[in-house]
């Protein structure tokens, strides 16, 4: 009895430590969640800017002879973002089972779990900047246009609520004309193309900038709810051991004062 008593006692205290854990991290992961939404909606603002210009220009027919509206060289090439850490429900592993779907032919990681899953990258996600997206945005053009890859995707999680968080690929070269987008009646010089091609680099960088922002939101907002859950969980947990330890202790001192009753003759 006395052994039960004292494995019950060293399992409280160890779900009571992990309770803890998880109530810090949840903590810290409400602490990014306002600045992280913030972020990944002034992206979202910039990139409804920068693909309504580029569908307008994409519409004008002369922009057709453009080399980012064709598929050049062969085969995929998928930028992966996953999370800087884990403890974040099924967030990485919602991203490791698409990237296993699609088969890309070559991936570039943006995130620690990424890099340590799909080698050298981008190790943080968090402080991926704009100077960081500008600079791989014109990287990757010029292995476009070189024809070292003939699709370019964004494989991110984007952000639906605090509840919700999906997993999915934004296909970004080579661009694509909008059956439905009409060309912009502004005049362009020296000419649309031209323009375009001008375009396209701050585009895709801003494009890689808007879903890394958008993928760590999700990561904060996921990692916020799988605490919380752990957190219940924990609690729970120590709810019913510690009902148990109460039992164990009441027919201990039960069985102590029979043993010292039948003991006095009594």
């Amino acid at each position: 009895m006395g052994a039960d008593i004292k494995s019950l006692r060293t399992r409280i205290r160890s779900v009571d430590s992990t309770l803890h854990l998880t109530r810090a991290m949840g903590l810290v992961a409400s602490s990014k969640i306002r600045r992280a939404t913030k972020n990944m909606n002034r992206s979202r603002e910039y990139t409804v800017a920068l693909e309504s210009v580029v569908s307008q220009l994409s519409a004008v027919p002369e922009c057709a002879r453009s080399p980012y509206m064709k598929p050049r060289g062969a085969g995929t090439k998928l930028i992966v973002i996953a999370g800087d850490r884990g403890l974040a429900g099924g967030y990485n592993a919602n991203v490791f089972r698409l990237v296993t779907a699609t088969k890309p032919d070559m991936i570039l990681p943006i995130g620690k779990r990424a890099c340590d899953r799909y080698g050298e990258g981008f190790p943080s996600s968090e402080r991926f900047s704009g100077e960081d997206a500008g600079k791989l945005g014109e990287e990757l053009c010029r292995g476009f246009l070189a024809g070292e890859f003939e699709r370019l995707g964004i494989l991110y999680t984007r952000y639906q609520s605090m509840m919700t968080q999906v997993a999915e690929i934004r296909w970004v070269l080579p661009l694509e004309k909008d059956p439905e987008a009409k060309p912009s009646p502004a005049i362009f010089e020296p000419d649309e193309q031209t323009v375009l091609d001008a375009a396209v680099p701050t585009y895709v960088g801003g494009m890689l900038a808007a879903c890394v922002r958008e993928s760590f939101a999700s990561e904060v907002a996921a990692r916020r709810m799988a605490m919380d859950s752990a957190g219940k969980n924990a609690q729970e947990m120590i709810d019913r051991l510690q009902l148990q330890y109460n039992r164990a202790r009441q027919n201990s001192i039960t069985q102590e004062i029979t043993e010292i009753v039948a003991g006095s003759g009594l």
